[in-house]
């Protein structure tokens, strides 16, 4: 299963147009069992003094829905203040409380950032790679950073930038192939 994470928590966010071009373009390359966490409708009452003692009811919900059964993971990422929007690394903070190894380890990461600047949040996705490798995840090294979003669709929010398009593409289709070797049996030697 994947889990593909909407990393902010804004309403009205333009990181979840671009989710919808990933779920698209999935199904397409025919992957059917994805998930999609969107922070902007999660629930946000495990953020208090406290969340690192005992998490909260809604966020073991979050963990045992979408992170633990997760082997492959889908980070959409904003750029916020020239990084990562604070609610996403929060969000791993707290999971990290309960079931650090289960929720994380060895499982694969892909990150694309969504900037309107001409950078795409590289800077942000270089600091959300440091994180996750800390927490023991694989980070395919093909990051997408897509910038000026301003200029990639059309009036009724469709993607229209071919090149866009085709570089979301070209990024899952190789992360899906990465992800299809690593599961294969490993020849045992003589």
């Amino acid at each position: 299963m994947i889990t593909l994470i909407i990393g902010t928590n804004r309403r009205g966010n333009q990181t979840s147009l671009f989710a919808s071009d990933y779920l698209h373009t999935l199904k397409k390359l025919g992957v059917e069992e994805v998930l999609v966490l969107d922070l902007s409708q999660a629930p946000h009452d495990w953020f208090h003094p406290d969340m690192y003692a005992e998490p909260s009811d809604s966020l073991k919900a979050l963990q045992d829905r979408y992170i633990l059964p997760a082997r492959q993971f889908i980070i959409l990422a904003p750029e916020y203040n020239g990084s990562i929007p604070g609610v996403l690394k929060l969000f791993f903070d707290a999971c990290s409380v309960r079931e650090y190894e289960a929720s994380f380890k060895g499982k694969s990461v892909l990150l694309t950032g969504i900037a309107s600047g001409r950078a795409g949040n590289l800077r942000g996705m270089d600091h959300l790679n440091a994180v996750l490798q800390h927490l023991g995840m694989h980070v395919f090294p093909d990051k997408l950073p897509i910038s000026s979003i301003a200029h990639l669709r059309d009036e009724t929010g469709a993607l229209t930038h071919k090149e866009t398009r085709e570089a979301i593409e070209q990024q899952l289709k190789a992360f899906l192939l990465q992800s299809k070797r690593e599961n294969l049996p490993q020849e045992i030697a003589p």
